[in-house]
């Protein structure tokens, strides 16, 4: 084959950006009001985390989430916004990545024993660490427009 439709680093950043659309929309369908006003997403995952068989995850609910819901809630659902604008644009991109890859990690942890997303999560966590080790950031992004990151 003589023509290439995309190189190996444009499809890294198709991938990348991908990855970003992806929290882009787990962003956007969160009922914003219920995480905000009701804590329905902190009282989801205080349930699973007491249920929990590790001592661990149920201690570090207990002590990291519990005692601040509210706050809590906006991290998550802001964490997962600047996280798909930041892959999207290929800005801060490795921060992004290892943003990413450390928020999917602690989603599987909680959840390691329930249904909810596993296969999802070990995606985008695999997708992040792709895009680290390959430097995804170097291809149609404002990191490589700006130099950082070479």
């Amino acid at each position: 084959m003589d023509t290439i439709w995309l190189t190996g680093a444009q499809w890294l950043a198709v991938l990348r950006v991908g990855l970003g659309l992806w929290w882009l929309e787990s962003w956007r369908h969160k009922d914003k009001k219920g995480w905000f006003e009701r804590g329905t997403g902190i009282a989801w995952a205080a349930d699973v985390a007491s249920r929990h068989r590790w001592d661990a995850v149920r201690s570090g609910f207990d002590t990291v989430v519990a005692p601040r819901p509210r706050t809590m809630a906006y991290v998550v659902v802001y964490a997962e916004l600047a996280l798909g604008l930041g892959l999207v644009t290929g800005f801060l991109t490795p921060v992004a990545l290892a943003g990413g890859l450390l928020l999917n990690l602690l989603y599987l942890v909680l959840m390691i024993h329930d249904w909810a997303e596993q296969g999802q999560n070990a995606m985008m966590a695999l997708i992040s660490v792709v895009g680290l080790f390959a430097m995804s950031w170097q291809t149609w992004s404002v990191d490589d427009a700006l130099g950082l990151f070479p």
